[in-house]
């Protein structure tokens, strides 16, 4: 009677739920492989066999984070694309994921998140007002040019 090969083992079932739990990145994936104590050749398979399930898919991973994380958290595509890249996305799929937010849709959330804050700051002086307004859109990940020009229509319109 032979060694049960790894991937039949009790890592299998441990692995798949995880991925099956929700979408995961590769390098999640293989973090989680390597706390299992398996070796780099085992986890490649591991993660090869996941990936021919289609049940490990990063750029279905890459849409659903973007897509969510704007949706929900009204993050800006600059701070979306440096949370993949912390995860180890490629820059093709995050391209391609970046696709999944709409233009129309992330101009009026830019605006409706610019206009709440400089009313939250109402009692703030002019310059500190614009500052702060400024530095939240920022930090959001809302790109420079686009804060600009949104903060300066606030400023127009008093």
């Amino acid at each position: 009677m032979g060694k049960t090969p790894f991937f039949e083992g009790p890592n299998w079932p441990k692995i798949r739920g995880y991925c099956a739990y929700r979408e995961r990145c590769h390098s999640e994936v293989r973090e989680k492989l390597y706390s299992f104590g398996l070796r780099r050749n085992e986890v490649e398979t591991l993660i090869s066999r996941l990936i021919e399930e289609d049940v490990l898919n990063e750029q279905r991973f890459a849409d659903l984070f973007a897509g969510g994380h704007f949706r929900q958290k009204r993050w800006g595509r600059q701070k979306i694309v440096y949370a993949l890249r912390q995860k180890k996305v490629s820059e093709p799929v995050i391209k391609k994921a970046l696709k999944e937010i709409d233009g129309p849709d992330y101009t009026t959330s830019l605006q409706k998140l610019a206009r709440v804050k400089w009313q939250a700051l109402k009692g703030e002086q002019y310059l500190t007002r614009q500052a702060k307004t400024m530095a939240y859109l920022l930090q959001k990940g809302y790109e420079r040019p686009a804060v600009l020009a949104v903060v300066k229509q606030l400023q127009a319109n008093g």
